[in-house]
């Protein structure tokens, strides 16, 4: 799909999204994609709802998710889901709520970064612990951006 932050493609799998992916794509790797299929129901779905997030008609998303990583990772993207639209949090801030230290903020990093589902999983909002904006797999631009659109839109 379109989007201000350019064409994103969405994976689903078994009825959950699996994948948001930034373009320009990378090739799929161990994972096949099946024949693409607008209509499908999920799909269509995650499409409305990107479509109403950018046009700031929607804060919080509704989708059946599947991300695949570690327990770690799956507790991190947990926590990425309950940090609020158009509010921040850092690395450190993440390890602790998890339970960890600020010295867990790396691996915050590293399950942050390996988000399979950016933007429905925002781990766009997490900063460091500066307030400035760090890296982003879909690049710090896109970053910025979906940063600003949150906090443009509280206003």
């Amino acid at each position: 799909m379109d989007s201000p932050i350019g064409e994103l493609r969405i994976v689903e799998q078994h009825d959950a999204i699996v994948a948001i992916e930034f373009s320009p794509f990378r090739p799929p790797g161990e994972r096949a994609l099946g024949e693409r299929d607008d209509g499908h129901p999920v799909l269509a779905e995650a499409v409305r709802q990107l479509r109403a997030y950018f046009g700031r008609e929607l804060q919080e998303f509704d989708l059946p998710l599947a991300p695949q990583g570690s327990e770690f990772a799956q507790r991190v993207w947990k926590e990425l889901l309950a940090l609020p639209y158009g509010e921040t949090a850092s690395y450190g801030q993440i390890a602790v709520r998890l339970g960890h230290t600020n010295a867990a903020s790396r691996a915050v990093g590293l399950a942050n970064g390996r988000n399979p589902i950016p933007i429905v999983i925002p781990c766009h909002r997490v900063i460091g612990a500066n307030g400035a904006l760090t890296g982003y797999a879909g690049g710090l631009e896109r970053k910025q951006l979906l940063l600003g659109l949150e906090t443009d839109g509280l206003f």
